[in-house]
Formats: structure tokens, C-alpha cells, sequence
């Protein structure tokens, strides 16, 4: 759970695609032990909502630590960031994973995941290779 502790800062200053090339070339170079994806997604929650300040729960922080938590293990993922306009105007951002094109691994209270979101990100982008 390395990751839980390094990603979430990481995410403030660099973008997220040189955080996915250095999870790409991590996993070609040292791929992760098999995990179980249920398990791995509970104990990133637990561990995030016990962290303070730059390493606290949101939603990308979540998505980036299980997302290099898969791809790690080489597993196929998606890391979508999205976001659209509240009823008072404001603009909202989420982030979630999608697997087979389906929503993954979202917690419950998101369910509703991408819906009316509209996606400015994807990861990994049509540019760069999925770990096999």
C-alpha cells in the first residue's frame, strides 16, 4: 500500500499522465503480487479517510491508488476524470475506474458514477500501451 502514501501528494504537483508513465514502466519492471480487487479497493478507502491533508479521501486520490494498484498487477483499468455543472452553477469533478466499460469498484454512494459528467481525462490514454 505504498502507493496510498506516495500517489496522493504526487497528484498536486505532476500531472497524471507522467504519474501513469512511471505505473506503466513500474509494472513492466516489476509487476505487482496478485491482489484481490474487492480487498485492495477497501483498504485503499480505509486507509485514505485515516490520512490527513494531502493524502485524505477524494475521489481522484481513490481512483489514482487503485488504478496504480491494477495496472501494477497488471490488470485492465480505466481512470476517467470528468465534470459538470451542479444546479447552482458550480462545476464538479469526479474521477472513477472503468473496467470492460463498465463502472469499477465505485463506492456505493457514488453508483450514479459518471452519470451526467462529461469526460476530460482518460487514462490510460489512447497513446499509451496497456500493461500485459
Amino acid at each position: 500500500m505504498l502507493g496510498a502514501l506516495v500517489l496522493p501528494p504526487l497528484l498536486g504537483l505532476v500531472s497524471f499522465a507522467r504519474i501513469e508513465r512511471a505505473i506503466l514502466l513500474a509494472a513492466r519492471l516489476r509487476p505487482a503480487a496478485p491482489l484481490d480487487d474487492d480487498v485492495a479497493a477497501r483498504l485503499v478507502d480505509a486507509i485514505l479517510l485515516r490520512l490527513p491533508g494531502p493524502w485524505g479521501w477524494t475521489c481522484l486520490r481513490r481512483a489514482a491508488v487503485i488504478y496504480f494498484l491494477l495496472r501494477s498487477a497488471r490488470r485492465d483499468a480505466e481512470l476517467c476524470i470528468g465534470v459538470r455543472r451542479a444546479h447552482d452553477g458550480s462545476l464538479r469533478a469526479h474521477a472513477w475506474l472503468l473496467r470492460d466499460g463498465a463502472l469499477y469498484l465505485e463506492p456505493e454512494r457514488f453508483r450514479d458514477g459518471a452519470a451526467g459528467f462529461t469526460v476530460i481525462a482518460r487514462f490510460p490514454s489512447t497513446t499509451t500501451a496497456p500493461a500485459r
